[in-house]
């Protein structure tokens, strides 16, 4: 399913979400490529600020409306560390980016806050295909999904207060 582009970028994705964590925050990264294979932008999640809307899928989309031609933006793949959320997705339909490749899936991400006991997300998770169904969809990926899994049990394990809910 996925090949070694996809998994280069995806391990980029956790890296970046990794560094979400280091920061504090939860732990989201996205890549967004050219068709070429260039790495045209990347982000973390930064909703730690307060801002609930700082997922960096939501922000790709945001710079490739600012900076890409829409021939470009159907030709780019976002590769992010976990599926979107439906904002996310919306915001990914909306602006005409191509494909999305993700390590970890929404419906694992939630088995996961469950089992930690995270309280649920003020906005119902739903697969990409449901909020953009012409958009082309690949993941998850087993082998990174466990890492992304850890990331999150760091993130959610470490929690002392009821301020650490799911956002996505």
């Amino acid at each position: 399913m996925s090949t070694d582009r996809d998994r280069r970028h995806l391990s980029r994705c956790v890296e970046l979400a990794a560094e979400a964590l280091d920061a504090g925050d939860e732990p989201f990264g996205s890549v967004l490529v050219g068709a070429d294979g260039t790495v045209l932008a990347e982000d973390r999640n930064r909703v730690a600020s307060g801002d609930a809307t700082r997922h960096p899928e939501f922000e790709l989309a945001r710079w490739a409306a600012a900076n890409l031609t829409p021939e470009q933006r159907a030709a780019a793949t976002v590769y992010t560390s976990g599926e979107h959320c439906p904002m996310c997705s919306a915001a990914h339909g909306w602006v005409g980016l191509g494909p999305i490749v993700y390590a970890s899936s929404s419906d694992q991400l939630a088995g996961w806050l469950s089992e930690l006991g995270v309280p649920p997300s003020p906005v119902r998770a739903l697969p990409v295909r449901q909020i953009a169904p012409a958009v082309e969809v690949r993941g998850p990926v087993p082998e990174l999904a466990e890492r992304v899994h850890e990331l999150h049990r760091r993130f959610h394990g470490s929690s002392t207060s009821d301020d650490r809910i799911a956002r996505r």
